[in-house]
């Protein structure tokens, strides 16, 4: 008889769906998995350590680049938490621009792990359908904050500055002729809202689309249907948040649970799954990209309506404007020392947290009074989600590895941290 021994497998560190650094280590039986051991920390930034060495407002752009598909929803944590210590609330303006950015954010997140997803596991088309609809919405980050991913677009007391009243369009060039131009520009023509409405409009569409390639194909089925499969009461006590609880019967939610901002008046469904496999955690994230075009449709019409300042008036904490900072000395100065020094936050603690696309994201801070954090921990969902891996994997084969590492939606910045 020949004598089988197991053997131990190197998986990663390098893996396209993980976004960053992932090595696992697999005992296999053959091809059946045995145990997974995740090692983590080879992408270690020091972000929290990082953010204690500078004053408040200068780590906003940090939090962008921890879960580096998800920006917006990052900075609200940490921006919520230093408004909590300091006491005070944006206007309502500004808290409907930030749910819209929220639901923005979460439709980019959504079609990135689709599409990533779908790749890792033999499906190449919706990979090239979900990066057609991510374009405008990257558009609309560019529009608002002057960049395309790491946003700073969210600050203590509101947002940086109002949305604009157009968008940037289309130019003729040796790639593109005059006529596809004007085809491309045709949503474009209004102001930022009028181009995220018309997103909106069609986006429910765009993802009857990703369902005809993908829910009933019987490849993709094959692939996830049983397969990292949790229970309730596991998902509960290995931590899980976000879809990855929601994808095995559990209705948690913060934006209806802990309602923050103006969710409490917007009008949205929470899907959840049944039999918490990885096709149930694809049924949620996809139903959740409908829910979010519906409260951005809300906020969108919201915001027509009632114009108003998007950032509390008090100069000790935000920037005076442009104008008067180009034209008047002491709102020079003024300027000059808010982005240096920053400012004193007073003593205490606050944790404040956001439904963020992957689960609940947190920021716990600890403020002595100085102008910088004492201490700063900020709470990923993906880390409690990579810890279960074992608990997933075991009893899979190896190609089902791939599948399970793309339903947790991970991201190795907010992980590794």
């Amino acid at each position: 008889m020949p004598e089988i021994r197991n053997m131990t497998l190197n998986f990663g560190p390098q893996h396209p769906a993980a976004h960053g650094v992932l090595r696992l280590v697999l005992e296999m039986d053959g091809e059946v998995i045995e145990r997974a051991d995740p090692h983590i920390g080879l992408l270690h930034r020091g972000t929290e350590k990082l953010a204690e060495s500078k004053p408040f407002n200068q780590s906003i752009g940090y939090m962008d680049r921890l879960d580096y598909v998800s920006m917006m929803c990052n900075e609200h944590a940490y921006v919520m938490a230093i408004e909590r210590l300091l006491g005070i609330t944006p206007p309502v303006r500004a808290q409907y621009i930030r749910v819209m950015f929220d639901e923005i954010t979460r439709v980019l997140n959504h079609l990135m792990w689709l599409g990533a997803h779908g790749l890792d596991i033999g499906a190449m088309t919706i990979f090239l359908y979900c990066f057609r609809e991510r374009e405008d919405l990257m558009d609309c980050y560019e529009a608002v904050s002057g960049t395309r991913m790491h946003a700073t677009y969210y600050r203590p007391g509101g947002v940086y500055r109002d949305l604009p009243d157009r968008m940037p369009q289309y130019e003729a060039s040796k790639w593109r002729s005059e006529k596809e131009c004007r085809e491309l520009n045709a949503n474009r023509q209004g102001s930022m809202l009028d181009f995220i409405e018309d997103f909106a409009k069609r986006f429910p569409a765009c993802v009857d689309e990703y369902e005809t390639l993908l829910t009933d194909n019987r490849i993709w089925k094959q692939r996830t249907v049983d397969i990292g499969i949790v229970t309730p009461e596991r998902a509960q006590a290995l931590g899980f948040t976000g879809p990855m609880l929601r994808g095995s019967g559990i209705a948690w939610d913060l934006r209806k649970k802990q309602p923050y901002e103006v969710y409490a008046d917007l009008d949205f469904d929470i899907p959840v799954g049944v039999n918490g496999d990885c096709y149930d955690r694809y049924l949620v994230r996809v139903e959740e990209m409908r829910q979010s075009a519906r409260i951005i449709s809300q906020c969108v019409q919201w915001l027509k309506a009632n114009p108003g300042p998007v950032i509390i008036n008090d100069h000790k904490l935000t920037p005076p404007s442009r104008g008067e900072m180009k034209g008047d000395m002491e709102s020079l100065i003024h300027h000059f020392k808010l982005f240096t020094e920053g400012y004193c936050v007073p003593a205490g603690e606050a944790y404040a947290a956001v439904e963020h696309p992957k689960g609940e994201f947190g920021v716990y801070l600890v403020s002595d009074g100085a102008n910088k954090p004492y201490r700063l921990k900020a709470r990923a969902p993906g880390f409690a989600h990579l810890a279960a891996m074992n608990e997933l994997a075991t009893g899979h084969m190896l190609a089902d590895v791939v599948a399970i590492i793309g339903t947790m939606d991970i991201v190795f910045g907010e992980i590794d941290r």
